[in-house]
């Protein structure tokens, strides 16, 4: 049993630990495995995601985090940096729970999508994605941000030609406030 909450600072110290956990799972895509060994998010960087007030951690029944959600508000999109779970306990929902959480809060915030970008062909990527309505962009579609990351990316090592951006688009929020907690 898992409870999906807003990340606090003091997570910070064990997420880099589950972002390594769920990585592992790259293990079972040869030409991916080396990402299994690449280095995590920094402590001091969740810390700074945490306090921007986006990210969120699936807790087990002792409060200890098992999974998260690290995201930011960029303009009038929520920004989907990173979706972890530990691999021991992928396939359970925990994933999903987390991602329907932040779907939830992006509808109160009143932004207008949700974007983020991942592998176009890994299981766990964007296939997991499209289940909740999220599509490729492609072309003009992708705006100069994910451009940019995108880029980034490449630079770092990851096949640009697997890589792509996502968008899910939320329409006008009836009721929308600021506060997500």
């Amino acid at each position: 049993m898992t409870t999906i909450r807003l990340a606090r600072e003091d997570d910070a110290e064990v997420l880099p630990d589950i972002e390594q956990s769920a990585g592992e799972a790259f293990r079972t895509v040869p030409e991916l495995a080396w990402l299994a060994d690449e280095g995590n998010v920094s402590v001091e960087r969740h810390r700074i995601l945490i306090r921007r007030g986006a990210c969120l951690v699936a807790a087990d029944n002792q409060d200890r985090p098992v999974g998260l959600l690290s995201a930011t508000v960029e303009g009038d999109v929520l920004h989907i940096w990173e979706l972890d779970v530990r691999l021991e306990l992928q396939g359970m929902g925990i994933g999903r729970s987390l991602l329907e959480r932040a779907v939830e809060n992006a509808r109160q915030l009143g932004v207008a999508a949700i974007t983020l970008t991942t592998f176009r062909d890994v299981a766990w990527n964007a296939p997991f994605y499209r289940r909740f309505g999220f599509r490729i962009l492609e072309g003009a579609g992708v705006d100069e941000r994910l451009t940019g990351l995108l880029l980034a990316e490449a630079r770092h090592g990851m096949p640009a030609e697997r890589r792509c951006a996502m968008r899910l688009d939320l329409g006008p929020a009836a009721g929308a406030t600021q506060d997500i907690r």
